[in-house]
């Protein structure tokens, strides 16, 4: 007699799923992120730009975030999805217009290191130093002495600010001249928007090549082992916002500790206050 098979537990031959943490979503198929996918993955990485926050103010760590790339690529997109959710006081976000005369007449970098990180804060610059090795350069704005110097100089200055405890972490954000054109297209017709377009950004469109020349030149020097760059795809707007913020969030080790529980404490009694009239004060008009 054949002996009896031994009974298999149940689902016993199907295959077994590979382990996943609760902070490893699953990857949504090619194409447009859904809606419901990018707002929940966003509010996650938003919850965790909240621990690095308290991590930083802790530990004191100082630490610049630069943001460069192509005209309409999507870098204001993604440093305010960054500062949406935290504290302005920790994540500073520099956007510096055009130098003075008195800012021109200084060393290169002067402008820019008074807006340095102190201890405990986060600064986003979008746009910074490399406005000499882009813009300036390609539009003339400067001599070919000074562009050459900054090529230079930059990587020493980088090695100086990382030497005396400031990390510094770049990201490029490249896009296509396809997506370029539908953005800016986009632009033109929003009444909201069109304030992106600056005069300079139309020129821009003339010298695209010489654009693309300036930064291969650009990451030729300055992409170093102490301060390397990083490239985004941001053809997709959605997936460079959350692949940023995910690097951003790999790059600084932070403890991801759940906050403290916060007890309110007991309101002061009114003893005898009494609000004065409505009538008495300026209302907003209630128009809604």
């Amino acid at each position: 007699m054949s002996k009896d098979k031994k009974k298999k537990p149940k689902g016993a031959d199907k295959p077994k799923k590979k382990g996943k943490t609760s902070d490893v979503p699953t990857k949504p198929s090619a194409g447009k992120l859904p809606s419901k996918f990018y707002e929940k993955e966003l509010l996650r990485l938003q919850a965790e730009l909240v621990k690095l926050q308290a991590w930083v103010r802790d530990k004191g760590l100082k630490v610049v975030v630069i943001f460069e790339g192509r005209d309409a690529a999507g870098k204001g997109g993604v440093i305010k999805r960054i500062t949406e959710r935290v504290s302005p006081r920790t994540f500073r976000v520099v956007a510096l217009g055009t130098p003075t005369e008195r800012e021109k007449s200084q060393w290169y970098f002067q402008r820019y290191v008074s807006h340095l990180p102190a201890a405990g804060e986060i600064v986003l610059l979008d746009r910074s130093w490399y406005n000499r090795a882009g813009v300036e350069h390609v539009m003339n704005f400067c001599t070919d002495d000074q562009y050459q110097e900054f090529l230079r100089s930059c990587p020493q200055f980088e090695r100086m600010l990382v030497l005396s405890g400031i990390q510094i972490v770049k990201y490029w954000f490249s896009v296509s001249d396809e997506v370029q054109e539908k953005r800016f297209q986009a632009r033109i017709h929003d009444p909201t928007k069109s304030w992106k377009l600056s005069p300079m950004d139309l020129k821009s469109r003339t010298k695209w090549v010489g654009y693309s020349k300036a930064k291969d030149e650009m990451f030729k020097y300055t992409d170093t082992s102490i301060a390397p760059w990083y490239v985004v795809d941001a053809d997709d707007k959605r997936r460079a916002r959350l692949n940023t913020i995910q690097h951003l969030l790999s790059l600084i080790p932070y403890e991801g500790s759940t906050p403290k529980s916060i007890k309110l404490p007991q309101r002061q009694q009114d003893e005898g206050y009494r609000r004065p009239p409505k009538s008495a004060q300026r209302y907003v008009p209630n128009l809604y």
